[in-house]
This record gives C-alpha cells, sequence and structure tokens, in this order.
C-alpha cells in the first residue's frame, strides 16, 4: 500500500467575508486515530468536505497518498457525515446494499457485507426494518456501517459517536481501533472529550478555522505546569508566576510559569498551614479544550 497519510495544506475556505478554514495545516497518518475537536462552527465539517471533495477549497489542498483526492479515490474513503444521509423509506439492508454497489462492489459481496458489518454493529435483527423506524442510535450504527462495508482505506467520520448509548461507544470504539491498527488513518470530529482523550493518537484543535493545537493527548495534557494543593488554612496563593485555576473548598489548581520553583509554592503553602496534598496535575482535554477555547468564550 502507498503511503496512506491525509493531508491538509494551507487549506482556506470562506463564504463571503465569513473565513470558515484559515491557512489549515496537519496530516492524518497511517494506523492513526486522529480526534478533530473545536467548538460548533469552528470549521471541522468544512474541513471534511474538502477532503470528501463535497466542496472545493479557495486555497491550499487537501491529499492524500500524496494526491489530490479524485473522484476514484473518494471511492475508497469511508466517509460519515454528521447529518444522516439515509433514505428513511428503504430498508436497512436495501439502503446499505445501494451503497456498497455505488462504491463498486459486485451484488454478492455488498450482501455478505451488509450481513457482516449489521451484525458487528447490533442491528442484525434489523436488517428488514425502513432506516425511518429506527431509533436515532440505530440509524448511527447503520451510518458506521455504511461507511464500513466497502473496505475503505480511510475513514473521516464526523461525529460518530453522536447519539449512541455505553454498548454502541464500545462497539464502535474497538471497529476504529481495528481500522487504525490495519493501517488505516482515521479522522473524526467528537464534542465528546473524553472519548477523544481516550481513543485517539494525535488531537488537532480547532478554532474559528485555525488550528490551534496539535499533538498527542499526553503532549497537549503537559503543556501546562499545574499543581494541586490542599492547605489547610486560609491561603491565597500570592506567588509571583502562579495562576489559580480552581477552587474547590481548601483544593486548589495552580498553573505555574516556567521559571516557577514548585518547591516555593510548597514552602508558601506550608507557611499558611498544613499542606495534605501538593502533587502535580495534568488537565484533562476537556480541560484544556476550554482554556484555548476562552478567547471566544465557546464551549464544547
Amino acid at each position: 500500500m502507498a503511503d496512506n497519510t491525509l493531508e491538509f495544506d494551507g487549506t482556506t475556505k470562506r463564504y463571503g467575508d465569513v473565513v470558515a478554514l484559515d491557512d489549515l495545516s496537519f496530516d492524518v497518518r497511517p494506523g492513526e486515530i486522529f480526534g478533530f475537536v473545536g467548538s460548533n462552527g469552528a470549521g471541522k465539517t468544512t474541513a471534511m468536505r474538502i477532503a470528501l471533495g463535497v466542496l472545493a477549497a479557495d486555497g491550499g489542498a487537501v491529499r492524500w497518498r500524496g494526491a489530490p483526492i479524485t473522484l476514484e479515490a473518494a471511492r475508497r474513503i469511508g466517509y460519515m457525515p454528521e447529518e444522516r444521509g439515509l433514505y428513511p423509506k428503504m430498508t436497512v439492508a436495501d439502503q446499505l446494499e445501494y451503497l456498497a454497489r455505488l462504491h463498486g462492489l459486485s451484488r454478492a459481496d455488498a450482501r455478505a457485507a451488509v450481513t457482516e458489518w449489521t451484525d458487528r454493529l447490533g442491528i442484525g435483527d434489523r436488517r428488514t426494518s425502513e432506516v425511518g423506524a429506527l431509533s436515532l442510535g440505530n440509524q448511527q450504527r447503520v451510518q458506521l456501517a455504511a461507511a464500513l462495508l466497502h473496505g475503505p482505506d480511510l475513514l473521516v467520520l464526523d461525529e460518530p459517536f453522536s447519539g449512541l448509548d455505553p454498548v454502541a461507544v464500545d462497539v464502535m470504539s474497538g471497529v476504529l481501533a481495528e481500522r487504525a491498527a490495519a493501517g488505516v488513518p482515521v479522522l473524526f470530529s467528537s464534542h465528546q472529550l473524553d472519548l477523544v482523550q481516550r481513543l485517539c493518537d494525535r488531537v488537532g484543535i480547532i478554532r474559528s478555522g485555525r488550528l490551534v493545537a496539535c499533538d498527542t493527548v499526553d503532549a497537549l495534557r503537559s503543556t501546562k505546569r499545574q499543581v494541586i494543593v490542599d492547605v489547610r488554612g486560609a491561603w491565597n496563593p500570592a506567588v509571583p508566576g502562579v495562576d489559580l485555576v480552581s477552587t474547590d473548598g481548601t483544593r486548589q489548581v495552580l498553573a505555574l510559569a516556567d521559571d516557577v520553583d514548585d518547591q516555593d509554592v510548597l514552602r508558601a503553602a506550608l507557611a499558611a498551614g498544613p499542606v495534605t496534598e501538593f502533587r502535580p496535575y495534568r488537565p484533562t482535554l476537556t480541560e484544556l479544550f476550554r482554556e484555548v477555547v476562552t478567547d471566544e468564550g465557546a464551549q464544547p
């Protein structure tokens, strides 16, 4: 297999005076699960639609395997839109077989793939049901089956976990890990940042069309020096280079500048009263996300 990397290179998109994507650059590597996160309207869906050729970029490029994505190449991509793109009056089996045939599978191969993926995703007993009669969670499983049944070499999934129950989340998580282990690049967006933190090798945070952070989850969570300190007494952490992040009773989370010695902070805390807890703290991806988007007051 050729280098299976998906690459956004200075990709821009405007709608009149609105900048949807502003010099967006990152890549998704073979065998990697890449989480693409941002507030509503940040540009995630626009970027994914450009990758699929549904939208045209105004500048820059999107390349897969080192080349622009042609219609033929797009047939090897598994795409799951945020909005359900299914025909509600068709049965699950007919809908999926039709989509598989569009991707070039023979009738026999399409039917085999439909059976395999509906069984794996827990909707085998709903193959003869109309799509519109399914719960939203089961419709989401049909959407994922549609993205997988042709054995794609790249997965681009927009909010794939939306509306799923915990069992379905576990099934879908396992499928994504399996496809990545087979060398498939997996790009997915989600507002469920606990899942992103658990599943992804790397994460990109987008704000107002610009990528403002991109690294491994561990590296992103280590960008801020923070400590937890619990002082049994009134203490105002008025130490130069130390900022209060949050307070829960006497327990405080403090952010330390690079030149601050944490032992100086501990000594200041001990001077105020008994210290029952003092340790390094790594913010969760959700906390980091909120800090990154604070400038615009956005929420995940």
